[in-house]
């Protein structure tokens, strides 16, 4: 949510990627489903994301059209599958097939597949037209329900909406009413985590329950990629209020004023970063330069070294090659 955040209790994606893996597994195991891959699905759901999240994505996006574009999901299949290479014998880290999958389709199938994604899949054909299975669709579920409330915790401590303002919307209203009635006695302080908590356990329970009904008489995971809709997932009702708790985050959080001003500064380094190593591209580190294949392999390789980078390697690059920042202060 916030760039190179001043303050050390904001979500990063790291700690953002443990919380979806804690509700995922928690899911998982209450679906007797298989955990060990749910969880890798959850650590690695976000794994391609570039600096600034998908204010950067937006930059890369724009940088690399002549050469295909970029999407952070194909991104994280090409990093796990080419670009991280620990082992002596092959390159990437040698995921199963159902690891992939689900990281290429967590999010449903794909019609179009970017260059990237569609390279794996033409070395590991990931039937990308079919639903994953239930394990990458429990990550992608839990995803939601850990953004959506670890932003209501950091909306809060930033300062850019007050609970007064949160309790707007009915189920945070709900949520709260039944925090304060066990605990009568507690300020907002206190009470504030016991609302994330009761929070997440409705959505949970909400999920566990409607993603039984759902699967009942799915025997095998051939028939919950051939359902041609998502079997994990919020009920009807539920659904409803989580839009409406994201429209609130996406108005007073995303969409706020200071968090936008920062977004536009970071978009205009990291733009400037990519023209600086497209235009100097022996500036790339020895390893990033591409040995041949023109214009697109160069595009390619900028992107794949910047789409690796942290908000804060990515600054320090900037102020080492164009000049200082000046990213507003205050997040």
């Amino acid at each position: 949510m916030f760039v190179a955040p001043d303050g050390d209790h904001y979500r990063v994606r790291l700690t953002h990627s443990l919380e979806v893996a804690q509700i995922a597994r928690t899911l998982a195991r209450a679906l007797a489903i298989n955990e060990d891959l749910t969880e890798a699905l959850a650590l690695a759901h976000d794994i391609g994301h570039p600096p600034f999240g998908h204010a950067g994505e937006d930059v890369l996006q724009a940088a690399m059209a002549g050469a295909g574009g970029f999407d952070h999901n194909a991104y994280a299949i090409r990093l796990l599958t080419r670009l991280e290479t620990p082992y002596p014998r092959f390159a990437g880290l040698n995921l199963s097939w159902e690891t992939l999958e689900g990281l290429a389709k967590h999010n449903g199938p794909v019609t179009e597949p970017p260059w990237a994604l569609a390279e794996a899949d033409g070395e590991w054909p990931l039937e990308l037209g079919s639903w994953p299975g239930l394990e990458a669709q429990i990550a992608a579920v839990s995803d939601d329900i850990a953004y959506d409330n670890h932003d209501i915790d950091d909306g809060l401590r930033a300062g850019l909406f007050t609970l007064e303002e949160l309790l707007g919307v009915p189920l945070a209203a709900r949520a709260w009413d039944a925090v304060r009635a066990r605990h009568p006695g507690d300020g907002e302080a206190r009470l504030i985590p016991e609302l994330v908590r009761d929070l997440i356990g409705r959505m949970v329970d909400d999920v566990l329950a409607e993603t039984r009904r759902r699967t009942s008489g799915f025997a095998s995971v051939e028939r919950v990629r051939a359902a041609g809709r998502p079997l994990a997932g919020f009920s009807d009702e539920m659904a409803a209020e989580e839009e409406a708790l994201k429209a609130f985050l996406h108005l007073h959080m995303y969409e706020a004023a200071s968090v936008k001003a920062v977004r536009a500064e970071a978009q205009a380094m990291l733009a400037a970063l990519f023209a600086a190593y497209r235009q100097s591209p022996d500036r790339l580190p020895a390893e990033w330069r591409p040995g041949n294949g023109g214009d697109t392999a160069l595009l390619r390789a900028i992107g794949d070294f910047i789409a690796g980078m942290t908000d804060r390697y990515a600054i320090r690059r900037y102020e080492e090659l164009i000049g200082p920042a000046r990213l507003p202060e205050g997040l």
